[in-house]
């Protein structure tokens, strides 16, 4: 029987070299990958992640849900020492122009509604030309749909009380009328709000007349800005008078 020949296999020649570049390339790809990711712009991350999702949807602190912007704003109103600087970004958020009244525009509001620190929390000042017809106590249409807008933030901060009080200017001096007045405006609008569910058991009010003017009643303007409802939401502990 004859001796096998023994088949010499084929030489490798240079296709090891390809596989070996190939591998070599992905981890490369994978190492500017790594590098690209760790020198990413964190900045620009934080801006895209704490930006409000005006459809999106945060657990509500009690029951139940709210928008992140309702959350937002919430988170806003606990830290009075912020509230200065972010006054126009809370404006926007609970008043886009959607929800605006039909015959108001963003100036007169901005001219209207203050948002103010106080030691005890925060105010949102109202002057009676967003409120309440002259010399009148009962909320109008364009008052309550203003108002709406501040009831899911109020509901959200839902450990927190709240003060409604109300001021006149000095036209009448310290009459009691003027005092009754002041009353009965921030009784309609705490009953407004309990209407909405907020807790009674919350809300408290004040009756202030023309004293504590924010200015001057010497001109037209300051009077404008003088009649006004406070709405005082405690988030602080009370350190003392203002």
């Amino acid at each position: 029987m004859g001796r096998a020949k023994f088949k010499k296999p084929p030489e490798p020649g240079g296709a090891w070299l390809v596989t070996f570049s190939d591998l070599v390339t992905l981890l490369l790809t994978f190492f500017v990958l790594l590098l690209s990711m760790a020198s990413m712009d964190h900045s620009f991350i934080t801006r895209v992640t704490i930006m409000p999702a005006e459809l999106g949807f945060l657990d509500k602190r009690g029951a139940g849900r709210v928008t992140a912007k309702v959350a937002l704003v919430s988170q806003f109103l606990e830290r009075p020492w912020e509230v200065l600087e972010k006054q126009n970004k809370i404006k926007d958020l609970l008043f886009p122009d959607d929800v605006l009244p039909p015959d108001m525009d963003r100036a007169t509001l901005n001219e209207n509604l203050k948002v103010l620190a106080k030691p005890e929390g925060v105010a949102l000042v109202l002057t009676d030309k967003l409120m309440f017809p002259l010399g009148k106590s009962e909320l109008d249409d364009s008052a309550k749909m203003l108002l709406y807008q501040f009831v899911p933030v109020l509901d959200y901060l839902g450990t927190a009380n709240i003060n409604i009080a109300g001021y006149t200017d000095n036209v009448g001096g310290m009459s009691p009328s003027n005092f009754k007045l002041s009353g009965d405006r921030a009784m309609a609008v705490l009953t407004f709000f309990v209407e909405q569910g907020i807790s009674n058991t919350r809300l408290t009010v004040s009756a202030y007349g023309p004293t504590y003017p924010m200015y001057s009643n010497t001109t037209p303007e300051g009077r404008d800005q003088n009649r006004r409802v406070e709405i005082l939401i405690k988030t602080t502990p009370h350190m003392g008078g203002y």
